[in-house]
Parts: C-alpha cells; sequence; structure tokens
C-alpha cells in the first residue's frame, strides 16, 4: 500500500534496523509502533493493526541498493562530493572566541529517526522528531551577527551568556534532556577543562589515604547517616560506581547509582566462591548497562590495588576490619522491603556536600578519574617489558586500559562484525603458519647444502632463508597478539575511560618511555583531543 508521507518516512527508519538485533527487541518493535501510530492517518491505522504482518523487506532492499551505489560512485564524483562537504565545513565548522578562530565539534543537529539507548532502555524505539529552528537556542556575542534562520523560520531565542561554552542547544522529545553544539575537543578552552579536570584528581591522590583512613573509622560511628555515608564512599572509591542522581518518577529509565541503590539491588552472602563477606550487586547503570559484580569486602592485601595498600592500618581489630562494611549493609537492610532505599539517610547532595567537606572540588567523578588513571599508571608499570615487541606493548596498553574499563563498567554489544574479522583474523594465522613450515623446510634444505658445498653463494642463501624464518615468526607473533586482543576486547569499552577518565599524559609519558609511536594509541581525533598532552608531558610524569 502506498502510505502518507510521514508514515513512509518513519517507516525507513525502521526497515534501515531491520539486520540490527534491536528490530528483534519486543520493546524497540512495540514502542516504534505505537509511535508511528501517530504519525499515520486514520485511513492507514485501519489497515495497519500489527507489525509481524507488515513487510519492510522491499524498503530495506532499496536501501541497501542506495550504499552499493555510493560506494560505486566514480572517483571524480566522490572527490566532488569531498569537496562541497570541506565547504559546509569551512562555513559552518568554525567560531571566533576571543579573537580566535575555534573549530566546533559537531555543528549538525540529530536527523530524525529511531531512540536505540544503550543496554535495554524502556524507551528504545520510540521517535526522534525533527529538530527545527524553532527548537533552537543560539549562543553568540552580543555584538556579533547571529546567523539567520533558514527562510520562514525563526529561532526559540538568540541569547548572550558567556558563563557557558555551548553555541546552540534544544530539548530532544524523547527523554527532555537538553544537546548542544559545543567546541571541537581540540579547542583551547576545551583543553583547559581537561587539564584542571585531572589537576583535581591529582590533588586527590595526595588526600587519598587519609580520606580512607577517616571513612574506615565512620564505618564504626554511632551515627547511622554518618556510616550510610562512608559505606557509600567506600563503593564509589573501590568500585567506581557513580553516585547516582534523583530524577522524577516514571521519567526515565529505572538506573541507579550509588546513592539511589535498594535493597533489592544486593545480595548478602557470608561465603561463596571461597570468599568471605561477599556483597552481590545487580543493577541498571548509566545508559542502563547493566551492573553485575560479586565483591568481597575483606581486606587481604592480596586483593586490593597496589594504590590501596597503604591504608592497611586500620585504627580497629583485624578481624573486626573485615566485617564492618558487611555489618553495616545487614543493618541498612533491617526491617526494610526490597524497593526501600538501602542508604536511606544519604542523598546525592548529601553525599557531595561532604566531599566537599574533605576536598574543594572533590565529586563522585573525581573519585572515578583519580582510580582510573592510577590503575592504568600501576597496571603499565606492571605489565610492560622493555624488551618486548612493539605489539608486545600494544597488547600490554590495552589490557591496561581493559583493567580500568572493568572497573568502571564499561561494557558493549559484542561488534556485529566480531565473528567475521576473527575468522578472517585466524584465516591470516593459518597462512601464516603454512608459510612458515615451508620457510623452515627451504631453511633446513639450504643449511644441507652449505654444509655440503661451503660456498659464499650457499651461504648467502641460506642466510636469506634464515632471515626470510625470522620475518614470519614475528609476523605471526604479532597476528596472534592481535587475536588475543580482540578476544579479550569483545565486549568491553574501551573508548570511554582513554576519552573521560584517563590523565593523558600518562599514556604520553609511557610511549616516550618505552619508545611506542603515539598514533599506536591514540587515533587522529585523540590526537587532536590530547594535543596539550603530547606537547608537554616527559617520559618521567607520574601521575
Amino acid at each position: 500500500m502506498k502510505l502518507s508521507r510521514a508514515a513512509e518516512e518513519v517507516a525507513t527508519f525502521f526497515a534501515k534496523m531491520l539486520d540490527h538485533d534491536y528490530a528483534r527487541k519486543k520493546i524497540f518493535r512495540d514502542n516504534f509502533f505505537c509511535d508511528w501510530m501517530q504519525v499515520m492517518t486514520p485511513q492507514e491505522r485501519k489497515k495497519i493493526k500489527d507489525l509481524k504482518r507488515c513487510d519492510f523487506s522491499d524498503i530495506h532492499n532499496y536501501f541497501l541498493e542506495k550504499q552499493e551505489a555510493q560506494k560505486a560512485l566514480p572517483k571524480e564524483e566522490k572527490q566532488r562530493l569531498k569537496e562541497e562537504a570541506e565547504r559546509i565545513q569551512e562555513e559552518y565548522g568554525y567560531c571566533v572566541i576571543d579573537g580566535h578562530q575555534e573549530k566546533i565539534g559537531n555543528f549538525r543537529t540529530e536527523p530524525p529517526g529511531l531512540f536505540r539507548g544503550r543496554g535495554d532502555h524502556p524507551k528504545m524505539g520510540m521517535l526522534k522528531k525533527r529538530i527545527m529552528p524553532e527548537d533552537v537556542v543560539i549562543n553568540c556575542s552580543k555584538d556579533s551577527k547571529a546567523p539567520r534562520p533558514p527562510r520562514g523560520h525563526k529561532w526559540k531565542e538568540v541569547r548572550c551568556d558567556n558563563t557557558v561554552t555551548w553555541l546552540a542547544s534544544w530539548t530532544e522529545n524523547i527523554q527532555g534532556s537538553i544537546k548542544y553544539i559545543m567546541l571541537n575537543p581540540s579547542s583551547k578552552l576545551k583543553a583547559e577543562k581537561d587539564w584542571q579536570k585531572y589537576e583535581v584528581a591529582r590533588r586527590l591522590k595526595k588526600l587519598i589515604h587519609p580520606i580512607r583512613r577517616q571513612y574506615r573509622a565512620d564505618w564504626k560511628s554511632k551515627e547511622p547517616k554518618k556510616r550510610q555515608i562512608s559505606v557509600a564512599l567506600y563503593f564509589i572509591d573501590k568500585l567506581a560506581l557513580r553516585a547516582g542522581n534523583e530524577k522524577e518518577e516514571g521519567e526515565t529509565a529505572d538506573t541507579v547509582g550509588c546513592c539511589s541503590l535498594r535493597v533489592e539491588h544486593i545480595a548478602l552472602h557470608s561465603r561463596q566462591g571461597g570468599m568471605e563477606n561477599v556483597v552481590e550487586f545487580d543493577f541498571l547503570g548509566k545508559d542502563c548497562i547493566r551492573y553485575y559484580n560479586k565483591v568481597s569486602v575483606e581486606k587481604q592485601p592480596g586483593s586490593l590495588q597496589p594504590s590501596m595498600i597503604l591504608d592497611l592500618l586500620p585504627s580497629y581489630p583485624e578481624s573486626l576490619f573485615q566485617i564492618l562494611v558487611f555489618k553495616n549493609l545487614k543493618l541498612f537492610m533491617e526491617e526494610k522491603e526490597p524497593d526501600d532505599n538501602l542508604f536511606d539517610k544519604l542523598s546525592t547532595a548529601t553525599l557531595n556536600k561532604h566531599l566537599q567537606d574533605l576536598m574543594d572540588g572533590l565529586t563522585a567523578k573525581v573519585f572515578r578519574t583519580y582510580n582510573a588513571s592510577i590503575t592504568l599508571q600501576e597496571q603499565l608499570e606492571a605489565l610492560t617489558n622493555e624488551k618486548d615487541s612493539l605489539a608486545a606493548k600494544l597488547l600490554s596498553y590495552n589490557r591496561a586500559n581493559r583493567a580500568v574499563a572493568v572497573l568502571c563498567n564499561h561494557q558493549r554489544a559484542t561488534p556485529k562484525t566480531y565473528e567475521k574479522s576473527m575468522k578472517n583474523l585466524q584465516a591470516k594465522i593459518d597462512a601464516r603458519k603454512d608459510q612458515l613450515a615451508n620457510a623452515k623446510a627451504r631453511l633446513r634444505k639450504a643449511r644441507a647444502e652449505h654444509k655440503c658445498k661451503k660456498e659464499t653463494k650457499s651461504k648467502v642463501a641460506m642466510e636469506k632463508k634464515k632471515k626470510l624464518v625470522k620475518k614470519i615468526e614475528e609476523q605471526l607473533a604479532k597476528l596472534n597478539l592481535q587475536a588475543t586482543d580482540k578476544k579479550e576486547n569483545k565486549q568491553i569499552a574501551m573508548g570511554t575511560s582513554k576519552l573521560n577518565y584517563l590523565d593523558p599524559r600518562i599514556t604520553v609519558a609511557w610511549c616516550k618511555r618505552f619508545d611506542v609511536p603515539i598514533e599506536k594509541v591514540y587515533n587522529k581525533t585523540q590526537r587532536e583531543k590530547f594535543a596539550w598532552a603530547i606537547a608537554i608531558a616527559e617520559e618521567d610524569f607520574v601521575f
């Protein structure tokens, strides 16, 4: 049947995703169908009653053909499109701040489409509406000329607010959150904010031991509120949990942080899996990513991060030290229903006030930044061998980065291309093994010939084959390291911690110390963002 223009457009959003896992999720399909019905005409709603009976394959195939046609464009046409994109970038991609031209991050608003979300977000599949000029707030100087809206439209507002760094904003319709057009990460203002963020985390390093001693001492406090703050702070420090922000009921997904944990989100086990005093966490964190972890709250030196060993100086007996957190959690859960707050005497505001009292500028995010950065530094020190090959050093770096991603619960779904890329990589490994076997056979033959002839020519031939064997062995070792890295990285999202929580000076110093090219660990965008760190960090930098 022929659809109305609005219904057809929304149908194309779904058709484009037919080969994606989202299109098979019930909540995604239900939300899509509900919003699709909203844009249909009354006649269309009478005919279209069941999504299962709708066939989107023709639309899906149309876009696949368009995709292939785009790839098959002649070189001249691709060059023309590239030049057009560069012209648009030149016109809209820059702004002037304090007399200096700065690059803008992404100057395009988000196009309409279907909301995906992360994890099992309850709003996935809902329609993201088109952003109109009437939705957009422009922020520019009083003495500047505001950009013109498209003909027949006007901006929601034009304002001058020099206390913020965003250039335009609008409110998206799915969660009611404000989206911004910001400066490029490589801009001077962004670089200064980055540097300040990591310097605050470095200040925490100087105070971390007394802070830890204090919150451990507070586990014995006679004030229930103080005990709750101290246990929450312990979780934020040890497990890198987010503080958790209050939100209106039903407004967004049921995501929680440390302060908003409910009784149903944890289970206590006196002994499990060879560990004592085990706390089992299971809840939805930021972006609906499930946080599941089992942690022994006993403190044996072998189970600690190196940076925490200095804190094994409790002011109370060791046996009591091992069970205080566990005992407090039992008390916090007493006579409560599963949906009651675990920390009922604590709020995000209360915790933030306490953190500010401990150190100016201290937040839960500063704890995450500190623990992420110190973990990277310690892991790199423990894993890197100066005599290793470049590939082995890169594996060590990625393993250190993965340790941080696990600490911060940065997960991802297994990439759709994972199986195919692993299969291709294994094929390369098998081919190299065959090449190596053949090269070794030829080397044995060359050695035998040289043993008989004792000629310069036979010696040169033998040395040549020896070099070839060594070269193939190095290539095979590199491929095996790549396979190991890819397997270990299957469901870990390392980009988030690398961009937001790891002091880049640690990475730059490591690269300089171990002769690793910076482009091997930072892509072009990351090198632009961290240009300030690349310029100032020396190989002896210590976080």
